[in-house]
């Protein structure tokens, strides 16, 4: 094999695990605020609003509510288990701050 074509199948190996180390957006993170940690929270970003998420996954219904930095919260609401509350608001300036119990 060529030096060249070792040094760039080096460099797309190298890409490659730099690429499958990288975590996903909108992954689900243990809770943020202070709901339970059986509550998973994640956003979505899109071009113009994101969308804040709290699943229950609790063994009893909990009253959540989505916050946010730089802006209103969501309402409070109960949520049973395995359900998932989200609140969308515009992208900027706000910051996913995750869920509360309420």
């Amino acid at each position: 094999m060529s030096k060249v074509r070792t040094s760039a199948l080096a460099l797309l190996s190298a890409a490659g695990l730099v690429l499958a180390a990288s975590p996903a957006q909108a992954q689900p993170a243990q809770a943020m605020g202070n709901a339970p940690g059986c509550v998973t929270v994640w956003q979505k970003a899109g071009t113009f609003s994101k969308t804040g998420y709290a699943k229950n996954n609790c063994n009893r219904t909990l009253r959540l509510k989505i916050v946010w930095k730089y802006g209103g919260d969501s309402q409070c609401k109960s949520v049973r288990r395995g359900q998932t509350l989200s609140h969308k608001v515009p992208r900027v300036p706000r910051k996913f701050d995750g869920a509360n119990s309420c």
